[in-house]
């Protein structure tokens, strides 16, 4: 990718370890290295043909530091690529590009809820209004029961009219 062979990426950065802190750089594990690999069932038997030695992870730092120990046009021109890679990636990141669709889920999720709580008010207020309406209704009987036994006609007290007539009759 450098524009270099393999071996002399190495033997740089072996050479300028001091640039490469464990935290710019790390060699993987052979497990590590094992899981990466493509599976082959059998492997070829030859002087040179696979690595003997594991290969370097690099983290961002460790790519910037490249270029200070790569000087090939090619090397300087991939590891600008490769730093705006990791911009654009934090960029990303950072400001996820807005998904219409879920914008729209959140928003038809918000008005759900609003409907929802509008109408448990609106039934709680019916709620109130009918205890009230049976409250009046209730009085409004009480009042109707009691109006009826006012209006009932009374015994009369006192004299008789069948009486009065036998006096005038005398």
């Amino acid at each position: 990718m450098y524009g270099t062979e393999t071996k002399v990426l190495k033997q740089s950065v072996r050479r300028n370890m001091e640039r490469f802190p464990d935290d710019f750089m790390f060699e993987l594990t052979r497990d590590e290295y094992n899981s990466l690999r493509s599976q082959s069932v059998t492997l070829e038997i030859g002087r040179g043909k696979y690595s003997k030695y594991l290969p370097f992870a690099f983290t961002e730092q460790g790519v910037a530091m490249l270029s200070t120990v790569l000087n090939s046009k090619t090397a300087i021109v991939k590891n600008i690529n490769i730093m705006r890679a990791f911009v654009a990636v934090r960029q990303l990141i950072l400001n996820p590009p807005i998904n219409e669709v879920k914008e729209l889920q959140n928003e038809v999720r918000e008005l759900k809820r609003y409907v929802e709580d509008v109408f448990s008010d609106y039934n709680d207020i019916n709620e109130d209004t009918r205890k009230q309406l049976e409250l009046i209704n209730e009085s409004l009987a009480e009042l109707q029961s009691k109006k009826k036994e006012l209006e009932k006609p009374r015994n009369p007290i006192g004299f008789i009219a069948i009486q009065e007539s036998r006096k005038n009759q005398e």
